[in-house]
């Protein structure tokens, strides 16, 4: 889809949101499976960030609408808004929030403001695989789960799929990273409290960057390096601009979440909220799988691409392992503070990994 101009896509949502409460009592009233007339269909508006061509977008977010549709034989439809259309990154939950989008990608890392807690599996905590951080994470942020009723219940959305990314690595734009000190004093691209106390653990400095962002920031010198899985070098364009990266280690991740407004799930007949369940589940599955073969296919591109990729040492490894340990106590501690219930999260991602 070409990028629309913001004032006719505000215009055709406005234009579009007269006629939704008829669509919402049709479903209502009848919808996949029922015994009444046939419903007329809904269109849920579906906005993201992601650039064209980007993996979780192709492979997980279009499969996800297209199984929607399929399975509620077409009651259930999608308009798509990607590579903020509808928005900037850091303005999602809001989209959601006001009604200009029904659906939204919603990065915790960009609203930390009002999603804290969900940050938890953004740790550099025991997992090693993107599948290992998701399953824990979709645990605690499905319904039912502690970030589910602590916090996206209070900011009227409810998880749909949910995607935590493999542990990331330091990329540098110089070819200087030989060991871990190499990373000391260097401005260090970050997203989220997690990965902020991540590299000020290190001796760097964390400058806080909207993915989008991060090209410009990297091209122009802003930054020397970010934190970032391999998975996403290629995706948004990076694999020029970056010489040196560590490979094997974890200074936390990233987790992507598509959430529905609660107003927009209450109109849905109960059949098509079973069908969003279901499939949404299955998304987070297949999101995981995909993401680690990403993982592994665009470390080797980079690879033979001479992008020098460095297994840090024994001493390194040590190092980082005791450092990267009290994160989670400082991030919990500093939420608890606050009146919310960091510790609880925590420990409850720690016991939803094993």
């Amino acid at each position: 889809m070409s990028r629309l101009k913001p004032r006719s896509t505000l215009s055709r949502i406005v234009a579009r949101c007269v006629a939704l409460p008829a669509l919402a009592l049709a479903l209502g009233a009848g919808g996949p499976g029922a015994g009444g007339a046939q419903a007329a269909p809904v269109t849920l508006r579906l906005a993201d960030s992601f650039p064209a061509g980007h993996y979780i977008a192709d492979k997980v977010t279009k499969w996800f609408m297209q199984q929607v549709t399929e399975r509620t034989q077409g009651a259930v439809k999608f308009e798509y808004y990607p590579a903020e259309q509808l928005g900037k990154a850091k303005d999602m939950l809001t989209l959601v929030g006001n009604g200009v989008a029904d659906i939204a990608y919603v990065a915790p890392s960009f609203t930390t403001d009002k999603l804290p807690l969900s940050g938890v599996a953004e740790l550099p905590l025991g997992f090693a695989t993107s599948c290992e951080g998701t399953k824990a994470f979709y645990q605690i942020a499905a319904e039912g789960g502690i970030v589910a009723q602590r916090e996206l219940a209070p900011n009227n959305v409810r998880l749909l799929f949910t995607l935590v990314l493999p542990p990331y690595q330091v990329f540098l734009r110089g070819p200087n990273l030989k060991s871990i000190a190499d990373v000391k004093g260097l401005k260090i691209r970050t997203s989220g409290k997690a990965k902020e106390l991540a590299v000020q653990a290190l001796g760097a400095v964390p400058i806080q960057i909207a993915t989008p962002d991060v090209y410009q920031a990297l091209s122009r010198g802003t930054i020397d390096g970010m934190l970032f899985p391999y998975s996403s070098i290629y995706s948004y364009d990076l694999q020029d601009l970056t010489k040196s990266a560590s490979l094997g280690a974890n200074f936390g991740s990233f987790i992507v979440m598509y959430a529905i407004s609660e107003r927009k799930w209450r109109t849905l007949a109960p059949d098509v909220q079973a069908i969003l369940r279901s499939i949404g589940k299955e998304a987070t599955e297949r999101g995981c799988r995909i993401s680690q073969e990403q993982e592994h296919a665009d470390q080797e591109r980079l690879k033979a691409k001479g992008v020098s990729e460095i297994a840090l040492g024994e001493a390194d490894r040590a190092m980082v392992a005791k450092e990267m340990a009290g994160i989670g106590k400082v991030w919990a501690r500093d939420l608890d503070g606050r009146g919310k219930p960091g510790t609880a999260v925590l420990d409850a991602f720690e016991k939803a990994l094993h």
